[in-house]
């Protein structure tokens, strides 16, 4: 109740007979709302990829999962409403007219929310030759079209180029160009991971995203994949905090935790901090890579940790 109702209310009544402390609690405001927003929580398909059978023989399970019921997964065993598909699991069927309805409906049906889907092996963006550049662009159409029909809002690419790192970095936002022109018709961003060769250095992806100068194009910062040729790790948190800028997704790399629920080889919450500071009011989608917890366990513990840092499934 404001002043003006709580006036009208007692206006027939002795004012005297009001006190300073009752009119204090007819006027106070509702306590204010925090403002920040909270980054809804996806699922990426690849944290199930064992289940989906694409690993070695020996962590293969007895029974493989359809990757047709990835959304049923993720809704009903894990509570969340939003998923980025990898396309290797659909190469086989992409073909087929009907994938994309039957897809979009088992989502529809419970609510499920497609994001964008990750793709590879479709050509190298930065390769030498012009040919090949155009081409990948091109194996990547109907990709683009299957996100459009699912509402995605994305398709993440891999940014690896032949030649030294100036040859790359024109080669790759050529490839890279070449694509947005047959993506923006459809509606649909290109986005950049950091996904090994020079796009797993930040600086490098950044002078890309400002060399190809697209909005539509932009990054999806991967927590965990800052590894140079030799396998070592470059601060993760300092990398992410470069490409989160540019970015339309964000990927949720987790490997494993301790007993009080902490990733025990990233630094989340000095990550997400540069999630927020960057105002990324996009989907985090998790993405667990272990192996000492099962698949389910460590989607779990990934979920409880983004939560604990103000995301929502």
């Amino acid at each position: 109740m404001n002043r003006r109702d709580a006036l009208q209310l007692f206006g027939l009544a002795s004012l005297a007979a009001v006190t300073p402390r009752t009119i204090a609690s007819l006027t106070t405001e509702p306590p204010a709302v925090n403002a920040t927003p909270k980054n809804p929580i996806s699922l990426a398909q690849w944290s199930l990829h064992r289940r989906f059978g694409l690993c070695k023989p020996e962590e293969r399970p007895a029974q493989v999962a359809d990757p047709m019921d990835f959304a049923k997964f993720a809704k009903e065993e894990f509570g969340i409403s939003r998923v980025e598909y990898v396309n290797s699991f659909y190469r086989p069927r992409i073909g087929e007219k009907t994938l994309a309805a039957e897809l979009k409906k088992r989502a529809d049906d419970l609510g499920v929310k497609s994001v964008l889907i990750m793709c590879d092996g479709e050509g190298i963006a930065g390769a030498a030759d012009e040919k090949a550049r155009a081409e990948f662009a091109e194996n990547h159409v109907k990709w683009i079209e299957l996100a459009k029909a699912l509402g995605c809002h994305s398709i993440r690419v891999n940014a690896i180029g032949e030649g030294d790192a100036s040859e790359q970095i024109k080669r790759c936002a050529d490839g890279l160009t070449r694509l947005l022109a047959r993506a923006k018709p459809y509606g649909i961003n290109v986005i950049v991971e950091n996904h090994g060769g020079l796009s797993s250095e930040g600086s490098w992806v950044v002078d890309l995203m400002k060399l190809v100068n697209d909005p539509a194009c932009g990054t999806l910062p991967d927590f965990g994949n800052w590894r140079d040729a030799n396998g070592v790790q470059h601060d993760p948190v300092k990398n992410v905090g470069l490409v989160v800028p540019y970015a339309k997704g964000v990927s949720a790399k987790s490997y494993d935790f301790d007993a009080a629920g902490n990733e025990t080889t990233l630094d989340y919450p000095k990550i997400m901090e540069h999630v927020r500071n960057a105002k990324y009011t996009g989907a985090v989608g998790i993405e667990y890579e272990g192996k000492r917890l099962s698949e389910p366990d460590g989607i779990r513990a990934t979920k409880k940790l983004l939560e604990r840092l103000g995301c929502e499934a």
